[in-house]
């Protein structure tokens, strides 16, 4: 059955891009959550995400080794701690290996845009707390007073904005074993020596400094946003920042705050609805499957093969989404092949489809499954059909689409026409190009002239 448009959808894109930018917010979440979206996030659709830290020195399990080491351990990762170091050994220890020393920020940059990446969003503080550029609130716990002895955050974004991408920094709330947080938490979190002295110094000095299109909140969920001052700052941020008109947030400022308030919503990692949601959304998601940072046990069969990011990515931007596709570099400073071949193939596929994609608005019907799994985005007066799987047959039957006297069907691409037979009440019979055109990643059929 068709999965149909509501009301509140188009009303949502209406109010996003026309409603002006410049009102003053109170810290609340009524007059917050009233703020429109900036309109650059909606037309971008594709992002990447980077998570790189000194967790990509141990390479193993997952971002979350310290945690999984000596928060609540699992019993392989203290394996292999006992295997590998040595009795006393810390995790700060690890920060003097993780030396960035072949780390190119070009390279990075040119290897996102070829993915056809519209923003970049890197880890500035994960949940170990080790910042990525130089934190005065964090001494000796940073990518500058140790490890690299370099800005990573700051080298990274001008090579970013040097091709053109909207630049984001992922920021996590908490951080595992903080003192000062330790103590807050102990307290029930009725004091704030954290917040006040770490956190929001830092979040301040992140903005004013490298002035991010996008901040991507995390590690929020264990006490209320009223604890964190988030109110307080995303107020400071969409009234007096210096990317008070421009910047983005996500909905993770406090326990209960996802899908809920803050900008778009994540709702949760890998986060894919059922349905069109009535709020702007994104989908991130990691092409290692197993974890988000680098990890070296990695296995062929446990990554997102390119047919299958094709396949979320259109399902995504087709409900409204945007998708923020992962990859975990190494604490060498290094992108994976397999990633880079993963990125590139993405970039190869939008190179050709990308008209449907970017800047893309939901259609009245986003999915049908008539003769094979077809999604659909629209853009002014035409409408895209993906279709994702190979037809039995050069015919197929598209049945959500209405023929109009100057309906025309092409095929990106593809240099013609394609023949097409009207349907009643509704529908098309659309005949695809014979030979071997179909690529494995998926057509995209451009209609335009019908409702």
């Amino acid at each position: 059955m068709p999965v149909q448009c509501p009301p509140i959808w188009k009303f949502f894109l209406v109010v996003t891009s026309c409603a002006g930018i410049g009102a003053r917010y109170t810290p609340d979440w009524d007059s917050l959550d009233s703020r429109p979206l900036p309109t650059w996030y909606d037309e971008a659709k594709v992002g990447i995400f980077v998570h790189w830290g000194v967790f990509a020195v141990p390479g193993f399990g997952s971002e979350w080794f310290w945690w999984h080491w000596q928060g609540e351990p699992y019993a392989n990762y203290v394996e292999f701690m006992k295997k590998n170091y040595p009795p006393g050994f810390t995790y700060p220890e690890f920060a003097h290996d993780f030396r960035a020393q072949f780390f190119d920020p070009d390279e990075w940059a040119e290897l996102f845009e070829a993915s056809g990446a519209k923003y970049v969003v890197l880890t500035s503080k994960h949940h170990e707390g080790f910042t990525t550029w130089g934190s005065p609130h964090s001494w000796n716990w940073n990518s500058v007073d140790t490890g690299p002895h370099r800005n990573l955050v700051e080298d990274l974004g001008v090579a970013i904005r040097n091709r053109s991408l909207h630049y984001g920094l992922y920021n996590s709330l908490y951080e595992w074993f903080h003192p000062l947080y330790l103590s807050d938490k102990q307290s029930g979190f009725k004091t704030q020596e954290f917040v006040s002295n770490k956190l929001l110094p830092e979040l301040h000095d992140l903005v004013t400094r490298y002035k991010p299109d996008l901040i991507w909140s995390d590690g929020d969920w264990e006490a209320p946003a009223s604890y964190w001052n988030s109110t307080q700052f995303l107020a400071w941020l969409y009234n007096d920042s210096p990317v008070k008109d421009t910047v983005v947030t996500n909905d993770r400022w406090g326990a209960g705050c996802s899908c809920k308030h803050g900008g778009y919503y994540n709702c949760e990692d890998k986060y894919t609805p059922g349905q069109l949601p009535k709020h702007k959304w994104e989908k991130c998601t990691s092409v290692d499957t197993f974890s988000w940072g680098y990890r070296r046990t990695m296995r062929l069969e446990e990554l997102l093969d390119l047919p299958s990011i094709i396949q979320d990515l259109v399902r995504t931007v087709a409900l409204g989404g945007n998708y923020l596709l992962n990859v975990g570099p190494t604490a060498e400073g290094t992108i994976p092949p397999v990633f880079e071949e993963r990125l590139r193939g993405l970039g190869g596929w939008l190179k050709v489809n990308g008209e449907a994609v970017y800047a893309s608005r939901p259609w009245r019907v986003q999915g049908e499954n008539t003769t094979l799994p077809v999604w659909y985005t629209s853009k002014g007066s035409q409408v895209y059909a993906f279709l994702l799987a190979l037809p039995s047959e050069s015919w197929i039957k598209l049945a959500a689409p209405i023929a109009s006297p100057i309906t025309k069907v092409t095929l990106l691409g593809y240099t013609g026409l394609l023949s097409w037979i009207e349907l009643q009440p509704s529908g098309l019979m659309v005949q695809l190009p014979l030979g071997p055109f179909f690529n494995g990643y998926g057509w995209t059929l451009r209609l335009d002239g019908v409702k």
